[in-house]
């Protein structure tokens, strides 16, 4: 596969049209692999009107490439999908001080992801962690301290146990730290549960005690695979509490950041994210694992 060589005047001139949001924006798609314009214009636009003007300047300048799903006709017209383009790839390459050969980059995998079937998985758990970046950025108070999408757990704690995502999420001086399961409905309730068994391991293994969440679709998929998590071992080591989209009744929809959880030794009410530190006091003090290696 041909790389494109990128000459220094090549770069120092996209260096002098792509601004401080642009690099933060490039960064986070190539560590998520894959955003939508909806989730772009969540965490970095004031609008989706000024999201996809920025974005169509950065396509055309091969900063970023783009697609569409195929969805039946009864769905519509899926938004676009972004990842990062080879243009973005230089650049990235040259601010970390390695050739783009060098850097890993390679355009087949990258747009790979457009024909790979878990596109939707991976694209819902990114959304979790927009949501919560878009909270964040409309309240001061709040913040998305960490987040490690699939892969990187994947390096880092597999093959004990694969969540869909790591995260630490603090509002009005509580802070949680999570492993998300995010949940499409494909895989049956008992395989579900059944990965509540690495986290035990990870648990005994790390003597960390971190909440495992499951974010399923809807209140009846909730409802059976609480019935199955209630009857589970590793509740007794491992702190679970369940979520779906839905706002709860009288309350505003703050998404994954609002009072949607409910922990799996109570039937409610359920509680903020940040709150759920209050509901497992015994957790304590915890250490995100990029600070525990320095």
């Amino acid at each position: 596969m041909s790389i494109t060589r990128f000459t220094p005047r090549m770069l120092n001139a996209l260096a002098i049209r792509l601004t401080d949001r642009d690099r933060q924006l490039i960064r986070m798609i190539r560590d998520f692999r894959v955003l939508t314009s909806a989730q772009i214009a969540e965490i970095y636009f004031d609008s989706a009107d000024s999201a996809r003007k920025r974005l169509l300047v950065l396509s055309r300048m091969g900063v970023l490439e783009r697609f569409r799903p195929n969805l039946p006709p009864a769905m519509g017209t899926a938004p676009y999908h972004y990842v990062i383009g080879e243009t973005a790839a230089a650049v990235l390459a040259s601010e970390e001080g390695v050739d783009l050969a060098e850097s890993g980059y390679r355009r087949d995998r990258v747009i790979g992801i457009a024909f790979s079937s878990s596109l939707g998985h991976t694209v819902g758990a990114n959304g979790i962690a927009a949501s919560l970046y878009g909270y964040a950025c409309r309240h001061p108070e709040s913040e998305l301290t960490t987040w490690w999408p699939e892969h990187r757990c994947r390096t880092e704690w597999g093959p004990i146990a694969r969540p869909d995502a790591y995260g630490r999420f603090r509002e009005a001086g509580h802070s949680i730290d999570f492993f998300l399961e995010y949940d499409t409905g494909t895989e049956t309730l008992d395989r579900v549960a059944r990965k509540l068994d690495g986290y035990v391991e990870l648990t005994e293994s790390s003597r960390i005690v971190t909440p495992v969440l499951f974010w399923v679709q809807g209140e009846r998929r909730e409802a059976n695979l609480r019935k199955k998590l209630k009857h589970h071992p590793a509740r007794m080591f491992v702190p679970i509490a369940t979520a779906y989209p839905v706002a709860a009744p009288g309350l505003v929809d703050d998404g994954p950041a609002g009072a949607c959880w409910l922990p799996t030794d109570s039937d409610g009410p359920r509680v903020r994210l940040a709150e759920l530190a209050l509901h497992w006091p015994g957790l304590g003090p915890q250490t995100a694992p990029e600070e525990a290696d320095e």
